[in-house]
């Protein structure tokens, strides 16, 4: 009777998994036929006859303009100092101000950046009246209002609005970049690229699937969502918006242009631009010494971190986002905003596949004690597990190839394993992301789940 029940669920769970991952298996595979041909066009037709702008050979914008920077913190002490010291390097004498959000409850955080405020005009501290934490959308509406303040004192008003975290390692051609092409576009978004792990073997392997995820998504989706015309969702950091669009967004209710009640504010301003008529440009464009003009951070390096960062990610984007941002636009954007909000139910695709393994052992390890005839699978059920096996093929090749022309061959190859620990925790991210989504349908409110953060010891530009 055992060996019955198992067979039965076996087959059943089978059947579930092989037809999940077939679709996401798909879906995948049309991005990458995409992304080649956009890729293997502009090679033949497009560079071929010209050569690859530069941030060298950038002009200059034909209306340059002031840029504010929005750093969020909360319990960033550690980070913080670190990094607005290396942005003051890079930046230097751009036209731009570092407006950085603090709460009154985080003594530590205000005093370590106090030190780098004292003397210079350039850093403008905007205190939550609230204590925190808050959500960073609500940190960030105070830092909005303390940009218009700064435009009321001065008498100039911003240029564009760039979004970065207390951890971002800037690059120093980020401001002039942002500068030129706000002209033409409404919200410009460039790569980020996490920093490799430290550490022990696992929580290297933690961080780095991090590195393999952000090299396909910043080195493959972002292009090909551009070239469809669909929506550009912003990445929370290395983001520009155009400051007159993005002041389109804000509500007295709200104190400024991001909902307090999302925690994915910046991927939420992202679409809204679109359904305004706005235009998105994701780039990647290389500096004098041909490195990609892009962010760097360290990503959480332990199981528990990646878990709650990624649960956060899910319930903004995957589960609130289908009733807070619908299903506007037109078929590409429909398919983005499917492919956006199918972490979850991709997680569970996943949870089945690994157990039908599980009932198949158990059912191997049962018959050895028993009688049982062997599971048989139905000619369709056969054919999607080869369609499958060539799909993770052909899915797992070049996962190593975008990770390896990121980051080099050695970590290309790491992908492959590392698959495996990205999956076990985009399980566990799903079922806390369930939980805390159905919590606030009861009445929870959501509110910042921020993890550690590190700075790199890195040498600061003379």
């Amino acid at each position: 009777m055992l060996g019955v029940v198992l067979q039965a669920l076996y087959r059943e769970t089978l059947l579930f998994a092989a037809v999940g991952l077939a679709i996401g298996g798909l879906d995948d595979l049309i991005v990458d036929w995409l992304f080649l041909c956009r890729k293997y066009w502009r090679d033949l037709i497009i560079y071929a006859r010209h050569p690859r702008m530069t941030t060298a050979t950038l002009p200059a914008s034909a209306s340059p303009g002031r840029i504010a920077i929005f750093i969020p913190a909360w319990r960033e002490a550690e980070v913080i100092a670190p990094m607005l010291r290396h942005a003051l390097a890079c930046w230097r004498d751009a036209d731009y101000r570092l407006f950085v959000g603090v709460y009154p409850n985080d003594p530590d955080t205000i005093d370590a950046i106090t030190p780098i405020v004292e003397g210079n005009d350039r850093i403008i501290v905007g205190i939550n009246p609230r204590a925190g934490p808050s959500t960073k959308a609500d940190c960030l509406n105070v830092l909005w209002a303390a940009m218009q303040d700064c435009e009321a004192r001065d008498g100039i008003p911003f240029k564009a609005v760039v979004l970065h975290d207390a951890e971002d390692v800037v690059h120093p051609d980020e401001i002039r970049l942002f500068d030129f092409l706000i002209d033409r576009f409404h919200l410009v978004q460039l790569p980020v690229l996490p920093l490799p792990g430290r550490g022990g073997w696992l929580a290297r392997a933690i961080a780095n699937h991090y590195c393999d995820e952000f090299a396909e998504s910043h080195g493959r989706l972002m292009t090909v969502r551009e070239a469809l015309g669909a929506s550009i969702p912003s990445a929370g950091v290395a983001c520009a918006f155009e400051r007159q669009m993005l002041g389109r967004l804000a509500d007295p209710l709200h104190g400024g242009p991001f909902d307090p009640s999302s925690l994915t504010e910046d991927y939420e301003a992202g679409l809204k631009f679109s359904d305004m008529g706005g235009r998105g440009i994701f780039v990647r464009m290389r500096d004098a010494q041909g490195a990609l003009v892009a962010t760097r951070e360290y990503f959480p390096d332990t199981i528990d971190s990646a878990v709650r960062q990624k649960a956060r990610w899910m319930v903004g984007i995957s589960l609130a986002g289908w009733d807070r941002m619908g299903w506007r636009g037109g078929p590409a954007e429909w398919w983005m905003r499917v492919r956006d909000r199918r972490a979850t139910i991709a997680a569970l695709v996943l949870l089945a596949a690994y157990l039908a393994l599980i009932l198949w052992s158990a059912i191997q390890l049962l018959g050895l004690v028993m009688p049982l005839p062997r599971p048989s699978l139905s000619p369709l059920l056969s054919g999607l597990l080869l369609l499958n096996l060539g799909l993770m093929a052909w899915r797992t090749a070049m996962r190593a190839l975008f990770v390896g022309r990121a980051y080099g061959w050695r970590y290309g190859l790491g992908a492959i394993p590392r698959t495996v620990i990205a999956n076990y925790i985009a399980i566990l991210a799903a079922r806390r992301a369930i939980c805390l989504y159905g919590r606030s349908l009861l009445g929870k409110p959501l509110r910042w789940d921020k993890t550690q953060h590190r700075f790199p010891d890195i040498q600061t530009p003379a």
